[in-house]
């Protein structure tokens, strides 16, 4: 059993900076979590679900999409069971609940979610 907690989010103004961090708790881990590999993912109202950025277990290579690249950065922590979304000169289109998750080498999908936090861009 896999649980994720996001924390970090808030309301910020535009051009600021907030980090998000996301921890894994749950039987398989912390001796597991290098084997995760861990996405983060952004739903604003009346949109779908996006992909942000994904760090991977095998070689903590790192995939960042393109609307966010250059101002969002994934990483992790292994040894805290955690991974993080630093996100600087924030715009008020990135307003959305950010959602981590977590899924085994191999697997197409992510089946473990956390259940998000909200961030808000605002002037």
């Amino acid at each position: 059993q896999v649980q994720l907690v996001e924390s970090g989010g808030g309301l910020v103004q535009p051009g600021d900076s907030l980090r998000l961090s996301c921890a894994a708790t749950g039987r398989a881990f912390p001796n597991y979590f290098a084997l995760y590999t861990m996405g983060w993912f952004r739903q604003a109202p009346g949109k779908e679900r996006e992909f942000i950025a994904a760090i991977y277990a095998a070689n903590s290579a790192k995939v960042v999409a393109d609307s966010v690249k250059g101002r969002f950065a994934i990483s992790r922590d292994n040894a805290k069971s955690t991974i993080y979304l630093q996100m600087n000169n924030l715009e008020p289109g990135d307003t959305a609940v950010y959602y981590c998750a977590a899924k085994q080498r191999g697997e197409a999908e992510y089946p473990y979610w956390g259940q998000g936090a909200q961030v808000t861009v605002s002037s």
